[in-house]
């Protein structure tokens, strides 16, 4: 029994672990694409733009905003994952 509370808790800390370099990374990616959105501002305000150009980047802005918010509440459940003290290790199929 004690084997294999041992080994319970090796895995509940590789979980922990690969949960902590994820919400790492998340929170990572985030900034970069907050700083993308922040250049798509930028461009937008520059005149002689036509109006293709700013559909353009309406599109590429509305699409980042649409991926930050999926990243964000992926963050926010592996976040909650570890702070509950039950990290898992999630699998992709």
């Amino acid at each position: 029994m004690k084997h294999q509370n041992q080994l319970e808790t090796r895995r509940q800390n590789v979980a922990l672990k690969s949960m902590s370099k994820e919400a790492k990374q998340l929170a990572g990616l985030i900034a970069g694409l907050r700083k993308s959105l922040s250049g798509i501002d930028k461009q937008r305000t520059k005149d002689g733009l036509s109006n293709a150009d700013i559909g353009i980047l309406d599109e590429r802005r509305n699409n980042l905003q649409v991926t930050i918010a999926a990243l964000e509440d992926r963050l926010s459940a592996v976040q909650g994952l570890i702070d509950l003290g039950r990290p898992h290790i999630i699998r992709v199929h």
